[in-house]
């Protein structure tokens, strides 16, 4: 008994050593990853300081200021070069005027200074010729990591630029940054145990969104004019609604962010039913459009033979023909704050007074989209390969509610979702829960991507039966205080329903918060008055002055009619 019990204490005590050490282990590789991006900031700027002293008249605010059209426009004529305005970019982040700030960068990409004499050589200048570009951390770059906030990421750098890069390089484009994400990318704030919590330039007190957060940031602290997201729920849409930019999530397949035939290691969390899109994200509609043009060209469908080859069509995104526009103000499962749905009101009055035609449009079975459709694309194996990113690493505070949801055994979860079927009103955390379950065939899971097919088609024979040319409807906002948004995953219904849907969505900003918002926000009793409508009202309270932004939406593979549709809001928001 003796040498059993000394036996159990010495296995014990290797258990608590191994742990330690493991935890020992985690710290380390991220104090390395802070002090190489450390190291990478102080490298900036001191290249920043000796292009000051070498050409010390540059006018930088007039720089920073001038809209992407017109930068590409002098860059092109030669009245500006591109080393000029790449270091008075890089002059912006390096003062720490955006990055202290905020904390949005992960990592500045010194190889720009390769790129800028690289574009020297090209024949032709391409679209987007000396113009900075940021990307977000996941996005594949030569000789960098790509760490979605994971310790198990930290140790792995890519062998070459993915399809998205090299592209944007072949148009001249320099990336110069790649920007902050939360932990997994799985979440609509920005925090993540290595790199820590990114803030909103507009209001330190307010969340960037996510999980293209550093991005939002940056581009939003006028650190970059151009930058490139991913959007699997809202992650381009929600930045740009918090941050108050414009920003396209397209049809998923438009865009790639993947080198062809080579397997991304997160392709387990973008599920194919539910795409992962990459988009622009910038100041304006007409940047928008501009890299959307410059990115499809016969450059990608070179590379990646999985891209349609659609070359954008000016014809339609220049098109001034009245438009046939759907609208609502809430999809019925989450109602959203009283200022975003003031937006989209005000919004439908300009249209209607600009000679479009406005029509109620009702989005189909909302909550059935929510519960049974996306939570059971994601969880569909209980959340178990979700889970397996976060060995031997240290779990964000806000992803703990999700992480702990996932953990319960599936025993409980079954039993949950039984006792829960019969009743008419579930508490919504708990039918959260219960949806986190496991298929329990291959049968049971093809009936699910079936589902997912059905609903699509009717939600496009809704739309056509209205002869729709285009949706316009809510997006969440105003930005959240950070930590709220791991308290509410399903607050994202808005957004989340074109990544369903596969639709091209985008947001732009008309309004900000007013005094009379917050009056009303008082009253705001949310779908049930229950904690989560509560918990909304806590998330965007004390907003006054920050953006408050509209979505718009077309059919797949419309992307041109749904950049037009966000540049005639834009244009009438600014005539107000």
């Amino acid at each position: 008994t003796s040498a059993a019990l000394a036996l159990l204490g010495s296995s014990v005590a290797a258990l608590v050593v191994w742990k330690w050490l493991s935890k020992k282990m985690v710290q380390k590789k991220m104090e390395e990853a802070r002090r190489t991006r450390d190291e990478g900031l102080k490298k900036m700027a001191k290249a920043v300081q000796q292009f000051r002293e070498q050409v010390p008249s540059v006018q930088r605010d007039a720089i920073l200021s001038l809209p992407l059209l017109e930068l590409t426009g002098r860059l092109q004529e030669g009245s500006l070069s591109p080393r000029t305005v790449l270091y008075t970019y890089l002059e912006k982040v390096s003062a720490l005027e955006v990055t202290q700030q905020t904390n949005c960068l992960r990592h500045f990409i010194p190889e720009c200074e390769e790129q800028l004499q690289e574009i020297q050589k090209h024949k032709e200048k391409g679209l987007l010729y000396g113009i900075p570009v940021s990307i977000k951390d996941h996005i594949g770059h030569k000789g960098h990591l790509a760490t979605c906030g994971l310790v198990q990421c930290l140790g792995t750098l890519m062998e070459e630029d993915s399809v998205l890069v090299k592209v944007l390089k072949r148009q001249g484009a320099i990336p110069f940054a790649m920007t902050n994400v939360p932990q997994s990318l799985f979440s609509y704030d920005c925090s993540n145990p290595i790199f820590g919590r990114t803030l909103n330039p507009l209001s330190p007190q307010k969340s960037p969104g996510g999980s293209s957060g550093g991005e939002g940031a940056l581009i939003a602290g006028g650190g970059s004019i151009l930058g490139i997201g991913s959007d699997i729920g809202g992650s381009i849409r929600l930045p740009s609604s918090f941050c108050g930019l414009c920003g396209l999530k397209p049809t998923a397949e438009r865009l790639r962010w993947v080198l062809p035939f080579q397997p991304c290691p997160w392709a387990s969390l973008a599920v194919g039913s539910v795409p992962c899109a990459l988009g622009p994200m910038a100041r304006d509609v007409d940047s928008l459009a501009l890299c959307m043009k410059a990115l499809l060209c016969q450059e990608m469908f070179q590379l990646d033979p999985t891209v349609p080859p659609i070359p954008f069509n000016e014809q339609v995104y220049s098109s001034s023909t009245p438009l046939r526009v759907g609208y609502y103000d809430t999809d019925g499962y989450f109602p959203l704050p009283p200022c975003m749905r003031r937006a989209v009101k005000e919004t439908r009055r300009a249209l209607q007074a600009a000679g479009h035609q406005l029509v109620f449009f009702s989005p189909p079975r909302i909550p059935y989209v929510m519960t049974e459709l996306f939570l059971k694309t994601f969880f569909a194996d209980g959340g178990r390969t979700w889970l397996d990113v976060f060995t031997g690493d240290i779990v964000d505070p806000g992803l703990k509610p999700q992480v702990n949801s996932c953990k319960i055994p599936r025993l409980v979860k079954k039993l949950l979702a039984l006792l829960l079927k019969p009743l008419v009103t579930i508490p919504r955390p708990l039918k959260e829960i219960a949806m986190i379950s496991i298929y329990r065939s291959v049968k049971e899971m093809w009936n699910h991507h079936h589902q997912i097919q059905v609903y699509r088609s009717q939600f496009i024979s809704q739309w056509k039966d209205l002869q729709l040319d285009v949706v316009l409807c809510p997006v969440l906002g105003p930005a959240f205080t950070p930590g709220y948004p791991g308290k509410l995953l399903t607050a994202i219904s808005s957004t989340m329903l074109y990544n369903v849907l596969n639709f091209p969505a985008g947001v732009v900003p008309v309004s900000t918060v007013t005094e009379a918002d917050e009056e009303e926000l008082k009253l705001y009793k949310g779908c049930c008055d229950d904690p989560w409508d509560r918990t909304l009202k806590q998330a965007v309270s004390g907003a006054l002055g920050m953006p408050v932004a509209v979505q718009c939406v077309a059919l797949p593979w419309q992307e041109e009619l749904c950049l037009r549709f966000m540049k005639e809001v834009e244009t009438l928001s600014r005539d107000k």
